[in-house]
């Protein structure tokens, strides 16, 4: 099927996503008009002086929040949900290239974004600048909204839905495709108890990444590298600290990675009496689906539910342990939550909630998605039907809203990682697909 997508949409695109690459746009100190950091701000200026330079009119909020673009005619809005914001870089030392640049290598481009979510913010960008190139009129008007606090606690949908009105359909190019109809709800919580003035153990980075390093730091360097050394684990010994490795992946996909936080309390539990580090390393373990603390939750249309002991920090003051967890769409928070509290008891830890947001449900049969399904089908030929997701995406803030694209089947996913890479090929496909469903759904016929 012809493609809208020209060489240079395509050329454009590339250049254009390097500028916001360049922007490290991850959750900083709030500053006057820039509630999660310079950079944020940096970074959401820039994507909107791309989308004024295409033709679009722009809209900044005063308070720095969110803003959005548009173009197009119509009482009816469709809404295509992004987020300006990126998870840290992490360990820089494990990235070939660097983080905020934007590298082209090998037919790909790498950096932090390039899939989550500033790669097929562009992509969204360039089908519909596309579409306008090739004469489409639109009978709605299409409004890019844009977050900032997409990777922490969403406060920039909060502060959008005081003051802007909600779209009539829309999509978060922020998932996978074919669609993803279904999201199953995320629970972010805090487990609190005593610290202690025998170590100090600092973990992970974000609730939503697994932790691929873990530090120790206490009197006791021998006996808990020894352990870790029993148990086979990947550590070093560096400045009379010892750094536990693990693999950094997307929480949803926890028991795909690696969590160092829980390692390293596995050997540290052989060595000290701590109610916090037992917690983590004799009931936890490394099991990533929760089955130990909560039971076994799992449904046929979701699949099981996911537990990432996310971030982890003991010191002299208390114990801070968070944990990340994806709830199968046909249970309940309440049940999870008196299992966790009860758990957490047991070993004298607080129950205290960070986030919930609810699962998400478009039925498969409404206009919206079996219109999405269509256009990829007919762009790809891959007839898979539409998925339920343990990912959380601006999509569930919306009425008729679902996520769509912009990982394939086989694309590697590399979100939340060092040296987070999309291939070039794979981008232009994107932007094909998206400007085929724009032009069905918003297109004059």
């Amino acid at each position: 099927m012809k493609s809208f997508i020209m060489e240079q949409h395509k050329e454009k695109a590339i250049k254009d996503l390097q500028r916001i690459v360049k922007v490290p746009s991850y959750l900083q100190g709030a500053v006057a008009g820039a509630p999660f950091g310079q950079d944020v701000l940096d970074s959401l200026v820039e994507c909107l002086e791309i989308f004024k330079e295409q033709g679009f009119s722009t809209f900044i909020d005063p308070e720095g929040y969110y803003g959005y673009a548009e173009v197009g005619q119509g009482e009816k809005v469709f809404g295509v949900l992004c987020h300006m914001d990126v998870v840290p870089a992490g360990d820089e030392s494990l990235w070939n290239t660097p983080a905020f640049e934007g590298t082209i290598k090998e037919e790909a481009i790498i950096g932090r974004g390039v899939q989550d979510d500033k790669g097929p913010t562009i992509a969204a960008l360039y089908a519909v600048k596309a579409l306008i190139d090739a004469g489409v009129e639109f009978d709605k008007k299409i409004r890019f909204i844009f977050g900032t606090d997409e990777e922490n606690l969403w406060r920039c949908m909060e502060q959008y839905h005081k003051k802007e009105k909600g779209i009539d359909m829309g999509i978060a190019p922020d998932a996978q495709f074919p669609v993803i109809y279904a999201e199953k709800g995320l629970l972010q919580v805090f487990l609190t108890g005593q610290g202690s003035d025998q170590f100090t153990f600092e973990g992970g980075s974000a609730l939503n990444v697994v932790a691929d390093t873990a530090v120790y730091s206490g009197d006791k360097v021998a006996e808990v590298s020894s352990e870790l050394s029993r148990l086979g684990y990947d550590f070093e010994e560096k400045d009379d600290k010892l750094v536990v490795k693990g693999k950094s992946i997307h929480s949803k996909d926890a028991p795909q990675g690696i969590n160092a936080n829980t390692r390293l309390a596995e050997a540290m539990c052989g060595v000290y009496d701590h109610k916090g580090v037992d917690f983590l390393g004799k009931l936890v373990k490394e099991d990533a689906n929760g089955i130990s603390v909560l039971g076994e939750f799992k449904d046929e249309a979701s699949g099981l539910l996911t537990f990432n002991v996310a971030t982890v920090e003991i010191n002299e003051k208390e114990t801070k342990i968070g944990i990340d967890i994806r709830i199968p769409v046909t249970f309940k928070k309440i049940e999870i939550e008196e299992k966790l509290k009860e758990a957490g008891e047991t070993y004298l830890l607080a129950y205290e909630e960070h986030d919930f947001l609810d699962s998400l449900y478009v039925p498969v049969d409404s206009e919206l998605v079996t219109t999405l399904l269509g256009a990829y089908r007919d762009m790809t030929g891959d007839m898979r039907e539409p998925q339920i997701s343990g990912g959380a995406t601006f999509a569930r803030t919306m009425t008729n809203c679902v996520a769509f694209g912009a990982m394939f089947e086989n694309t590697k996913d590399t979100m939340h990682q060092p040296n987070e890479t999309w291939q070039l090929a794979e981008m232009e496909q994107t932007m094909a697909i998206y400007a085929e469903a724009i032009y069905r759904l918003c297109g004059k016929k």
